[in-house]
């Protein structure tokens, strides 16, 4: 199959994008629903769990977990379409997983504030070096080599990269730990294994990877009675510093993706270049502002704890969007397909919304989870008329030339732009833009614009980190 998910691609892009946006905004002068919810001005800027709600920064972590599911169609099924082993794939999985571990683990120790403090020449200069030594790590040469000579190189990285990790001197008297890693990405290593092997094996059979999660959801109730076997298997780790039974919650986003990932590739199958009927033309706007509106009423109504209000909103929003897709089209079809597990998911998660005292992402609630994975099923609709329908090639591409190269767009701003900032002697002027909203937000749109370009210069070079 040639034809590539762009909407797939510029969902990832945008989850990555945003991801670094809401880490390089100016902390402590933006309105709270700028930041993540408990950890905004009515908690002074401090973690607090007591507070509930979602913002748009509680979207992104989500989001792309959801593209990595939607992605498993693509790569592991289209592996079982040519013959491959399911073992020889398994394998695969786990390798993965290890890689993103050492990548999780790697990044983490990396950082300038890690090996230095305050930050110095010496660490900004290293972390541009591990940033430099990732390419043999995790990008496939583009010379033509034999595969000995490939392994070979790549196994010199790793060994070079191991032993940054032992001899440097960290500061503050830290030294390495297999358990200091990149907590993100230690979710993405877990999700890659445990997602992937789901999907292997339920690859023909979606009601049975469904099925999967009712048994995560009865280990993480069951395991807060004291003496059962099911706290054990909640609290067992063979390997504590790479994995932990609590990270297997972000499967009730990974499997619902991995659904929206076949409805994608059954349409980009069957999809023809046949022109939209005048009927599917004059609705296909209301659709984008729908599914647009109903993620961004979602955002308000739980923020602000507007309970009732939202449900009753969301109901009526999603009654418009399922009248509107009723007319039958290859489009309007794929779109229904998403629609109905969406709003499945997202009226799931507003019932859910008391239990645990409300939603919230940390401690992450049953809420968090069905909301956030029905929403990112109306995100992938409005992409798809974005990039698919309308073609906004200037709006979208730099979404999914980011997409498509998420590894070094995640890593880009604290191992490059920052470290050439200070090594030029113009971070310092960044502090002026710590003055009120508005700058402190344009203080993120520069960052993420650089790291970005980053991303999309290695895009266009086809420079892929992958694992």
């Amino acid at each position: 199959m040639n034809k590539r998910a762009f909407s797939l691609d510029a969902l990832r892009g945008y989850a990555i994008i945003t991801m670094v946006l809401s880490g390089t905004i100016a902390s402590g002068v933006l309105p709270g629903w700028m930041y993540h919810a408990q950890v905004g001005p009515r908690s002074n800027f401090a973690f607090d769990p007591s507070f509930y709600g979602i913002t748009w920064v509680d979207l992104v972590f989500p989001f792309f977990l959801f593209a990595m599911g939607a992605a498993f169609p693509f790569s592991i099924g289209n592996k079982l379409e040519k013959g491959e082993s399911k073992l020889k794939i398994a394998w695969d999985c786990i390798l993965r997983g290890f890689r993103l571990t050492f990548f999780a683990i790697f990044i983490q120790h990396m950082y300038p504030w890690v090996t230095s403090s305050p930050q110095d020449v010496r660490s900004w200069l290293l972390a541009l070096s591990a940033f430099v030594l990732m390419f043999p790590m995790f990008m496939r040469i583009p010379v033509k080599m034999s595969k000995w000579l490939r392994g070979g190189i790549q196994l010199s990285a790793y060994m070079l990269g191991v032993f940054m990790l032992l001899t440097v001197s960290y500061a503050n008297g830290r030294e390495f730990s297999l358990s200091y890693s990149n907590i993100i990405i230690l979710v993405l290593a877990n999700m890659s294994i445990f997602g992937s092997l789901a999907y292997l094996f339920t690859a023909n059979n979606k009601w049975a990877r469904i099925a999967i999660l009712p048994f995560i959801m009865a280990v993480f109730l069951g395991s807060k009675t004291d003496g059962s076997w099911v706290k054990a298997l909640m609290n067992y780790s063979p390997i504590p510093w790479m994995y932990s039974f609590y990270y297997l919650k972000y499967l009730f986003i990974i499997i619902p993706g991995s659904i929206a990932g076949e409805y994608l590739k059954e349409w980009l199958q069957n999809r023809t270049e046949a022109a939209s009927s005048l009927e599917e033309k004059r609705k296909i706007p209301l659709i984008l502002l729908l599914t647009t509106g109903v993620i961004i009423f979602n955002l308000y109504g739980l923020y602000t704890r507007q309970l009732l209000l939202n449900l009753c909103g969301t109901v009526i929003i999603l009654a418009c969007i399922y009248w509107l897709l009723k007319t039958r089209s290859n489009n309007m079809d794929y779109w229904r397909k998403l629609f109905v597990a969406g709003a499945y998911l997202l009226m799931l998660g507003l019932f859910f919304e008391a239990y645990e005292g409300g939603i919230r992402k940390d401690d992450s609630t049953y809420s968090y989870y069905f909301v956030t994975a029905g929403l990112a099923f109306m995100a992938m609709i409005a992409f798809s008329i974005l990039c698919d329908i309308y073609k906004y090639r200037r709006l979208t591409r730099p979404l999914e030339m980011a997409g498509q190269n998420p590894m070094i767009a995640y890593v880009a701003t604290n191992l490059v732009v920052m470290p050439m900032l200070n090594l030029i002697g113009v971070a310092s002027y960044l502090t002026y833009l710590q003055q009120n909203a508005w700058l402190g937000f344009l203080r993120g749109v520069i960052i993420t614009a650089l790291a970005t370009l980053i991303a999309i210069i290695f895009t266009k070079l086809k420079w892929f980190w992958r694992t």
